[in-house]
């Protein structure tokens, strides 16, 4: 997360956190781990609030390492078998049992890699004529008494809120990014169906995207992967070809 007083994601923390302990099982199941890399006096105010049991891990960044590099500093305190969920800080979710949801899909589907929620504003459906976002629903194994679960085969999960299965990690390592923003979630799905695994989403939870795009901050992002366009598809062309492997690892 990079919170200033001037993208306003503050606000968006606020919502997202709220959102979280509402509908995560943080005490039996499920940890948090936050990773900061820019904040403001609101920002510690927020997260000193939740510092409650049970309580975030923080990771507090003396500057900003860009998206990838800061989430894989809470990704390398993984379990031996622990699925890793990414989720931005400006997303709301509402359904209580999403993250179990999700979980319970890698689990029943060991294919699967990466499953994500959906938000609203994208373009993937099964009437989609574009090859890129065409889109395929598909019905998961099933036992008596389970219950059953559909799910959207996509060729990219957007990285608002996407788990990536232990298998996946163990397979693929951490997320990596030409620079500071932009394209690690279009790197790690290309890396996930390239490992032999699919990508979903599991369209039917609702979410909200809670930054508007309006900030000097997102204009900002988007020049930051402008930039790194050339240097991502060097990178996609090793990927396919055997030359820049497919596991990534910053710690070894």
């Amino acid at each position: 997360m990079y919170c200033t007083e001037e993208n306003k994601k503050d606000d968006c923390l606020t919502v997202m956190m709220e959102s979280l302990y509402k509908t995560v099982d943080f005490v039996g199941k499920h940890r948090l781990f936050i990773s900061v890399n820019g904040y403001t006096e609101r920002t510690k105010e927020t997260l000193a609030y939740h510092d409650v049991f049970p309580y975030p891990t923080v990771i507090w960044n003396e500057n900003n390492l860009g998206t990838a590099e800061a989430i894989n500093l809470c990704w390398k305190h993984r379990n031996p078998g622990e699925h890793c969920l990414k989720m931005d800080e400006d997303i709301e979710v509402y359904q209580y049992g999403w993250l179990d949801d999700l979980e319970e899909i890698v689990n029943r589907e060991p294919s699967i890699g990466q499953a994500a929620l959906k938000r609203v504003d994208l373009q993937e459906s099964p009437w989609n004529e574009s090859p890129l976002y065409k889109s395929q629903l598909v019905m998961l194994p099933h036992q008596p008494g389970q219950r059953w679960l559909m799910v959207e085969h996509v060729k990219h999960c957007l990285g608002s809120c996407v788990l990536h299965s232990s298998a996946l990690l163990d397979k693929v390592g951490f997320l990596r990014q030409p620079l500071h923003y932009g394209l690690d979630d279009v790197l790690m799905s290309a890396r996930s169906i390239l490992s032999g695994y699919n990508n979903v989403f599991l369209p039917n939870i609702l979410i909200k995207h809670l930054d508007e795009g309006n900030t000097p901050y997102q204009q900002e992002k988007e020049r930051v992967a402008g930039e790194a366009w050339e240097e991502y598809q060097r990178w996609m062309k090793g990927y396919v070809d055997g030359t820049i492997p497919l596991y990534y690892n910053p710690f070894e």
